[in-house]
């Protein structure tokens, strides 16, 4: 089994973002930063707020579910606002996660639910924006063997990645969401975009249920790609039941799909 998750940048590398989907055909892929189109809309959009203005794949959802289709697709709303077109007409438009999981293997278990906020449906707004973050179980049906999978997109603080209540409070929330689904007898992997520093609180908390942070263990440095020129390069993180603590695991720097890179573990 191949478990991907990635900060898909609202698809602004959608070209080479679509040749690396096709081309490594996960079994589960996990991304955040996903825009949904609930109205028939142009392919790309613009994205504004008060810190930025980006370039968006208008159902980046739609998109990755075209290319994958002998997966189920999942996807988490967050926020609903408006992309605009060139000449300034504007399209609703959903950001939140996107999950996607091989549909010969069997979904028993899923749960949304949001770690900070709940779903703002009157436009981007300030920050901190919602976040959300999916939970599945998934089973093989010849086996019965399962493994609980989540993924999240935490909290953005323009100060920095540091440590804040408001964030140890979105860890007592990580944690009761992903033990709402994840039985401790099971292989458990918990991957996303969590806005921290390494030396963070919430890995501690998160080391405290058996689970191994793969990018301290694999001695990673640097999880962002060219396309991002700040510092520090740490935002991405996968963390394994210790069963899986030796499965494979990658960071590639290549190809460039996001600002983000990809962290890929094969079972």
């Amino acid at each position: 089994m191949k478990i991907i998750s990635l900060n898909a940048w609202g698809g602004q590398l959608y070209d080479p973002l679509d040749a690396w989907v096709s081309d490594t055909n996960p079994d589960v892929l996990c991304l955040q930063e996903v825009t949904r189109a609930p109205v028939p809309s142009p392919a790309w959009l613009h994205y504004r707020d008060p810190y930025r203005q980006l370039e968006q794949r208008s159902d980046l959802f739609g998109d990755i579910s075209l290319l994958l289709p002998d997966h189920q697709s999942f996807f988490a709303a967050a926020t609903r606002g408006t992309l605009f077109r060139d000449d300034a007409t504007g399209f609703p438009s959903e950001h939140g996660l996107g999950l996607w999981v091989r549909r010969d293997l069997a979904v028993t278990h899923i749960v949304h639910d949001f770690i900070y906020g709940g779903y703002r449906h009157d436009g981007w707004g300030p920050e901190p924006v919602p976040r959300t973050m999916q939970v599945v179980r998934v089973a093989d049906p010849s086996t019965g063997q399962a493994v609980t999978i989540g993924h999240l997109h935490g909290l953005r603080d323009p100060v920095g990645k540091g440590d804040t209540p408001t964030r140890m409070d979105q860890a007592d929330r990580i944690i009761k969401i992903l033990q709402s689904v994840w039985r401790q007898s099971s292989s458990c992997v918990l991957a996303g975009d969590f806005n921290l520093n390494p030396d963070s609180a919430c890995f501690t908390a998160l080391s405290g249920l058996g689970l191994t942070n793969m990018i301290a263990r694999h001695h990673v440095t640097d999880t962002r790609t060219s396309f991002y020129q700040k510092e520090p390069r740490f935002a991405d993180y996968m963390l394994v039941s210790s069963d899986l603590e030796n499965a494979q695991f990658d960071v590639p720097a290549s190809p460039e799909v996001s600002d983000h890179r990809p962290l890929i573990l094969t079972l």
